[in-house]
């Protein structure tokens, strides 16, 4: 065995026998993703429902807010049998005990109400205040994927757990860091080592090769022609969208254009502005950078070289958006005092 493979679960396992046994005993528990949950929220959620199962019994339900919209993340939730319910369709008041999951109270990308009390969260973003709130925090912003605290979870407590839990926890480890290529540690690597054996090879191809609807392309099309670079910066405007998880997709896809080092990308969903950010640099935070870009517009989090975030309450006709994406990018080009700098189509008609 490797020193790769080792690793001192102790502090793990004090930490969640500590509030599984606070946990037990009171009753029906709830566990809310963020919206438009992605393979590390779906995962972690999932996780930690089976670690609750089976250490407590109580019964657990994962909600979310928004849709699952990602091809990959609908076969992911279809062949992988995740149980998940909208937010918005359950009783709050019949769950004594509420976690989350890779999100954190007040962040504005989860849609559980504000003045409800958080006991647990479970996440690897940067710390928030609103946590101070919280019971119990477990916040690693160093580590790649939240699915990887939650693997060390059933290790140190030494849960089993079968192939299509240990496909989704793999997915959304591989997904999160980009096969270990962005914002990852060495406890990232080791899940992802471990969990590798164990994979349903069938469902993870299936996963990662969805079919996918005609409008997806034409959102390709979209953001191609309209793209604009400023030195190494590509902004991109979708507009309306079907689902929000296009921004993010297109982002990291235009991040592979040449000389290009950071993508911001934009798109109108339900009365939403949905904002993804995506850096080639590790010398930057993300999550900084996007939350001076939206400051007194919207919110937004991350770390490391991704990022995502929300505007409310603003037009979704062709001018609002039109004026809305010049304004952050004004802002994106100050805050990377690269002001001003001429933009240049990405492809000419």
């Amino acid at each position: 065995m490797t020193s790769e493979t080792k690793m001192d679960l102790t502090p793990i396992r004090d930490y969640t026998d500590k509030f599984l046994g606070w946990m037990r005993g009171r009753g029906a528990v709830l566990i809310v993703t963020h919206d438009h949950p992605d393979p590390d929220s779906l995962a972690a959620a999932m996780a930690l429902k089976h670690l609750i199962t089976v250490k407590t019994g109580q019964p657990t339900t994962v909600a979310f807010g928004g849709m699952v919209g990602r091809g990959e993340n609908r076969v992911m939730v279809e062949k992988l049998e995740i149980d998940l319910v909208p937010l918005d369709s359950i009783d709050l008041n019949r769950f004594p005990v509420v976690c989350m999951v890779d999100s954190q109270p007040g962040t504005g990308n989860n849609s559980f109400p504000q003045d409800r009390k958080v006991d647990l969260v479970i996440d690897h973003h940067p710390l928030r205040e609103t946590c101070q709130e919280v019971h119990w925090v477990d916040v690693r912003e160093e580590y790649g994927a939240t699915a990887t605290m939650m693997y060390e979870y059933l290790e140190a407590q030494e849960v089993s757990f079968g192939t299509k839990l240990a496909t989704i926890l793999f997915y959304a480890i591989k997904s999160e860091t980009q096969d270990l290529g962005r914002d990852w540690i060495r406890a990232d690597r080791r899940a992802y080592l471990k969990l590798l054996p164990l994979v349903n090879n069938s469902i993870l191809f299936d996963i990662i090769h969805p079919e996918v609807p005609r409008a997806y392309f034409a959102h390709f099309s979209h953001a191609i022609r309209n793209a604009m670079i400023y030195k190494d910066i590509l902004v991109f405007n979708l507009y309306e969208i079907d689902t929000p998880d296009m921004v993010a997709e297109l982002a990291d896809f235009l991040l592979r254009v040449d000389e290009v080092k950071l993508v911001l990308g934009m798109g109108y969903y339900e009365g939403v502005v949905a904002l993804s950010f995506r850096t080639l640099r590790n010398d930057l935070n993300s999550g900084e950078i996007l939350q001076k870009v939206v400051a007194g517009l919207g919110t937004a989090g991350g770390h490391g070289m991704i990022a995502g975030g929300q505007i409310r309450d603003t037009g979704g006709d062709k001018e609002s958006l039109a004026s809305l994406e010049q304004t952050l990018t004004h802002r994106l080009l100050e805050v990377m005092h690269c002001y001003p700098a001429p933009g240049v189509p990405l492809v000419s008609e």
